[in-house]
Order: C-alpha cells, then sequence, then structure tokens
C-alpha cells in the first residue's frame, strides 16, 4: 500500500481483487477458453494488473470446481460451466449495479462532481 493511498481504498481494492477472485478467474477462462490453472494466474496478472499467489489461486479454482462453476478434464485442463457462465453475469450485475447506486445517491447519476 503507497502511503498516500487512503486505508479504506486499499481495503476496497483488496475486496474487489484477491477476496473476490472467483470473477477474475471465471473470466481469466473465458477469454481463454479453457486452459490450465498456471495460465489463469498468468492472464490476471495481464489483464487486470495484480498477482494472486498460487496457493490463493488453487483454492479458488478447487473450490469453483467443487462448486461445478469450473470443470476440468483429465489432462487438467480447466473449463467454465454453463453454471459458472451464469454465476459470473450475476456477479457482475450485482457490481454494475452497485456502482450506478452508489453514483446515482452521491452525485444524481453523475460520474462525479
Amino acid at each position: 500500500m503507497d502511503a498516500k493511498t487512503p486505508r479504506p481504498l486499499a481495503r476496497l481494492r483488496r475486496k474487489t481483487t484477491i477476496e473476490n477472485l472467483w470473477l477474475y478467474v471465471i473470466a481469466a477462462l473465458l477469454s481463454e477458453g479453457e486452459t490450465y490453472a498456471y495460465r489463469v494466474r498468468k492472464v490476471v496478472e495481464e489483464k487486470f494488473g495484480f498477482k494472486p499467489s498460487t496457493v490463493t489461486l488453487y483454492t479458488v479454482i478447487y473450490r469453483l470446481e467443487k462448486e461445478g462453476l469450473l470443470e476440468r478434464d483429465p489432462t487438467g485442463v480447466y473449463r467454465v460451466t454453463e453454471r459458472g457462465v451464469e454465476a459470473f453475469k450475476e456477479g457482475v450485475d450485482y457490481l454494475q449495479e452497485t456502482v450506478s447506486k452508489l453514483r446515482r445517491v452521491a452525485w444524481g447519476g453523475s460520474h462525479g462532481p
């Protein structure tokens, strides 16, 4: 954290990246089609600008697979299931709705002062 970055902003960044890594994992897999877990980590770093730890990433992938949002073939290649696509869409819609509400309440819908 940069000394000039307010703590609430630093927490927000963490909560919308590492603590919601599942969104980035699914986005990476959707952009790649299907791939290995190590490639997912590289895509997250390249496209979203942060590097999740290997253990955290693999834990998230394991849980997504267990919940039926991802599937893995016998060679270890992951792909997003239909259920995963729907969960991702709902997650993104939720975030967009939340940002819209914040803007609407704070600035009457404009992008800021």
